[in-house]
């Protein structure tokens, strides 16, 4: 019943925020300087040719019900025309949101893999070299721009060390596997071929990095301060007095409870993830998102930036349910309060 009561209020709390990034994005879109008819039209058309397309699109009508006919496109999976490719919003997104979400995921892992064991030593050596190294990195990450460390990577790696690829999702002259989730590396290892597994995940180690490099900072230091206050908790002294080593102290009963309250900021995080790839993207060249809401931008396609914006918000809304439901599951104590 708890689980019930938290998916209703989620779902009308999604309901609210699709609304809400609609308006945002349709008044954005109307302020920008730039007329979609015109785009469409070509540079040669007739003022008669443009005013006819902008009668097609329905850009004659009043701005209200520009918006509701727009609205009711997004709640039935409609999110328009794209300017720049002449395909329906939906499909393009459908077509690049993998290849996004495998690296979001991908990102994730390393930031989670390393932030964590990092933010556990730098709370259990506090005020040791170990904990000003992990603070360091941690405000290091965070403060660095995603575009000016990708390009320092390939500076290193591609160009003077040349042990990784540059950019793409796969060497060019690979056959691509059969697609059956969408995510490379997963279809690769699903058909067995173990040259696109490798060349794919070769290709996804450096976007990866920049990717996670800030969240890495983020989750090592909510684990570090989870972590100082779990240890200072009345069971972990009885644990020590009554002969458990300082190991399964730390690991079996202070880690796992100082994992709850962070399982919040790496769902948080996979949304930023989502959001933060279309610098990544567009540095590392990368077939997702990110480069496609970018060439957008560029060509003012805005049925597919206010798409694009429209899907990841509705990701992260789904980000944020997951992540409460997953709360509910490992900490008893919410359901009571549900």
């Amino acid at each position: 019943m708890q689980y019930l009561n938290v998916i209703r209020k989620r779902l009308l709390f999604l309901a609210l925020v699709v609304v809400g990034v609609s308006m945002i994005t349709f008044a954005i879109s109307h302020l920008i300087p730039g007329d979609p008819a015109m785009l469409v039209a070509g540079d040669r058309a007739t003022p008669e040719i443009v005013e006819r397309v902008r009668e097609d699109m329905g850009l004659n009508k009043p701005l209200p019900e520009q918006y509701w006919i727009y609205l009711k496109g997004i709640l039935s999976g409609d999110l328009g025309t794209s300017l720049r490719t002449r395909r329906p919003v939906a499909e393009d997104l459908k077509l690049y949101f993998p290849a996004t979400m495998e690296l979001a995921l991908v990102a994730l892992m390393l930031a989670t893999a390393v932030g964590v064991p990092l933010g556990v030593a730098s709370a259990v050596w506090r005020d040791k070299p170990i904990d000003h190294l992990v603070r360091a990195l941690a405000v290091t990450g965070i403060s660095t721009p995603a575009f000016w460390l990708g390009l320092l990577l390939i500076v290193l790696f591609y160009g003077d060390l040349g042990i990784l690829p540059g950019g793409g999702r796969i060497n060019p002259d690979i056959p691509r596997p059969p697609t059956i989730t969408g995510f490379l590396l997963i279809d690769s290892l699903l058909a067995g071929d173990m040259t696109a597994f490798t060349s794919a995940l070769r290709h996804i180690i450096l976007p990866a990095l920049t990717l996670g490099f800030v969240h890495l900072g983020v989750v090592a230091r909510q684990i570090r301060s989870a972590m100082l206050e779990e240890l200072q908790q009345d069971y972990v002294r009885t644990a020590r007095a009554n002969g458990l080593s300082r190991r399964s102290v730390i690991f079996r009963e202070a880690l796992p409870n100082a994992l709850i309250p962070s399982v919040t900021v790496m769902g948080l995080a996979l949304g930023d993830l989502l959001y933060g790839a279309v610098l990544t993207e567009t540095v590392f060249a990368w077939p997702g998102m990110g480069a496609y809401v970018v060439n957008s931008i560029q060509a003012l396609d805005f049925p597919a930036v206010m798409g694009f914006t429209v899907v990841v918000s509705f990701a992260y809304v789904l980000v944020n349910l997951a992540v409460d439901l997953l709360y509910m599951v490992i900490d008893p104590r919410i359901r009571s309060v549900n």
